[in-house]
């Protein structure tokens, strides 16, 4: 379920966010320079006709009214209607062109905001949802396009249509601008009292969707959880718990949208009604022309939209505030594990891998290894064996550097981890976790993963070599079967399979395996655990063990228990040593009461030796 205290804390933006840099932003139009240029001369051109096409109108009135004079009136119609499809034909420039911009600008941001969460170390994605790194990508960018492409060529149009018709209005009775003013500054009030309600129930918005988000990534990635526990009903109510959330939060923001919206309209007409009287006035008294109301009615009706769509505008920027903050928040955030500015390549390794005085605790100041020392010879299989919660798994994910011990060293062949580049170190180092990771494409594609430019002879041995072949051949286009969203479409021995055949191809010099065997039926299991011995035949291969025939594999056996090496030798030593080895294997191997707690292949299992 989801944490509401969790979620209302990570909505409340820091403060090294409280203001946008606007100028940070804008230099995502930089590369789209000559793009906006014509954008912004196609509105200099439509915005002047807008200005221009009143004065035609006093003088068409004038030469009705006035003069009488029919040419003279068929010509000022036909300039009319010029200038409305010169002004229709800059829309369209003006249109086209920001769509451009704008649908490049999504695809810049997109693809930087996912390279920067490549780049980002395991430890911020342990505190963040996918669903919620998706809803930044894709809600709150399209919030971003909006104001770097519409919102500022409309913007830049209502200052425009808003100045000039205040001068023209000037120049024709400056006396009326006192008006203008009176409805600008009652304008701006509103504005600035409603900017603030309107970012804060725009943040809770885009945060309650994020949310939502959240459960429907969750529940559809754990489908097959869901449907074995029949809890189909349950996600579709926490689905509809959290959309009703946001329900509630836009439609906040609506009833104050509305209620802003309204309030501008009132405003603007009240403007227009003084302005008439007020014009109206002047007639009476002699001292305007009846033909010049028409061209006051339509400079105050410009100057009462341009006023309406500023203040509109401003809400949509007050809005999108939380968006961009959101975004900059993930782009500022910086990897915790980075290649030093020294960092080489690392050459080609034997295996040699060493931990000296490697003690580690997570941000929570929860100790997880104590002060481990452990060396590694090349071509060495050691598996590591504990109880739950011994340091397993993070001592196995310190050797690939996702993590870095809070002291101590880890070196691979003498050199430290640290002064060597991430890539070039994970060149060389192969990695089958125990729950498999696919990829929505085919069966060559994810097994190519581990070397994109492998030939199609090298992805079928590999494949031959994982026992992996015969199923793929079977299936309905081979190779190129596609496996469905995290390989949904293979059964959980076969996903692993692929996974074996994608670090066989990779041929790395160390192996890590997070029990690689632990999927497959006993058939299976045989002939991949004889491809995973050629594998390691040569190479060093760290196993997280969890059951005896993956124990009975290894050269060594290192048992930890509460962060520490308590114990370290082979199988046969260990159990002479009566130690804690010996007594896991008593509790799960020998005991009859424990005969039931196999895998599906009847294969016994260390139970709890999982982290």
């Amino acid at each position: 379920m989801i944490n509401r205290r969790q979620r209302d804390s990570r909505s409340a933006p820091s403060p090294a966010l409280a203001a946008v840099d606007w100028r940070r932003l804008l230099t995502y139009l930089t590369p789209y320079r000559g793009h906006m240029a014509i954008a912004l001369v196609a509105l200099a051109g439509a915005s002047a006709i807008n200005l221009g096409f009143p004065l035609v109108i006093v003088q068409l009135l004038d030469a009705v009214l006035q003069q009488g004079d029919q040419g003279l009136l068929t010509t000022l119609a036909l300039a009319l209607v010029g200038l409305f499809f010169l002004q229709a034909l800059l829309t369209f420039v003006q249109g086209y062109t920001l769509n451009i911009i704008g649908e490049r600008i999504v695809l810049d941001l997109r693809v930087e905001l996912y390279r920067h969460l490549q780049n980002l170390s395991l430890s911020f994605f342990a505190s963040r949802r996918v669903g919620e790194l998706v809803s930044r990508i894709s809600s709150d960018v399209t919030q971003v396009r909006a104001i770097l492409t519409n919102n500022v060529t409309q913007f830049l149009s209502s200052i425009v249509a808003l100045i000039g018709s205040v001068i023209i209005v000037f120049l024709l009775n400056p006396r009326l601008v006192v008006f203008v003013l009176v409805l600008a500054l009652s304008v701006v009030a509103v504005a600035a009292a409603f900017g603030r309600w309107l970012q804060r129930l725009s943040t809770s918005v885009q945060d309650e969707l994020a949310y939502a988000t959240v459960a429907v990534e969750e529940g559809l990635q754990g489908v097959r959880v869901v449907k074995s526990f029949a809890r189909e009903t349950y996600e579709v109510a926490r689905y509809q718990t959290a959309m009703q959330r946001t329900l509630r939060a836009a439609l906040r923001l609506a009833l104050l949208r509305s209620s802003f919206g309204g309030l501008m309209a009132f405003l603007g007409f009240s403007g227009i009604a003084a302005i008439l009287w007020f014009s109206g006035s002047e007639v009476l008294a002699g001292r305007l022309a009846f033909s010049t109301i028409s061209g006051f009615l339509i400079y105050a009706i410009t100057i009462g939209a341009s006023l309406g769509q500023l203040s509109g505008l401003y809400g949509q920027f007050r809005e999108a505030v939380g968006a961009v903050r959101r975004v900059f928040e993930i782009l500022d955030t910086r990897p915790t594990i980075t290649d030093a500015a020294d960092a080489r390549e690392l050459p080609p390794v034997a295996g040699a891998i060493t931990f000296d005085g490697v003690s580690f605790e997570y941000e929570t100041d929860r100790g997880v290894l104590h002060d481990i020392s452990l060396a590694i010879r090349p071509g060495e299989i050691v598996a590591l064996v504990g109880p739950s919660g011994a340091g397993k798994s993070t001592l196995f994910n310190l050797i690939p550097r996702f993590y870095d011990p809070t002291s101590g060293t880890v070196l691979i062949d003498g050199y430290d981890v640290r002064t060597v580049t991430q890539q070039s170190l994970r060149a060389q180092i192969g990695l089958v976790p125990q729950e498999t990771m696919l990829f929505g494409g085919t069966i060559r594609e994810n097994i190519a993963y581990g070397r994109l430019d492998a030939g199609d002879d090298e992805i079928i041995a590999a494949a031959k070599a994982a026992n992996a072949h015969d199923f793929i051949m079977a299936a309905p286009h081979g190779y190129n079967t596609l496996v469905g969203e995290r390989g949904i479409k293979l059964s959980g021995g076969q996903r692993q399979r692929i996974a074996i055949a994608r670090a066989m191809l990779k041929n790395p010099r160390i192996l890590l395996l997070d029990e690689a065997t632990s999927s497959l039926d006993s058939e299976s299991e045989a002939l991949v655990q004889e491809a995973l011995d050629r594998l390691m035949r040569e190479r060093t291969a760290v196993i997280i063990a969890h059951r005896l025939s993956t124990v009975a594999i290894a050269h060594r056996i290192i048992v930890l228990d509460h962060g520490r090496i308590v114990e370290q030798g082979t199988h046969d030593e260990l159990l002479a040593n009566q130690g804690l080895y010996a007594r896991l294997y008593a509790l799960q191997f020998r005991d009859p009461d424990a005969a039931e707690l196999r895998t599906g292949n009847g294969a016994p299992v260390v139970h709890g030796l999982n982290e």
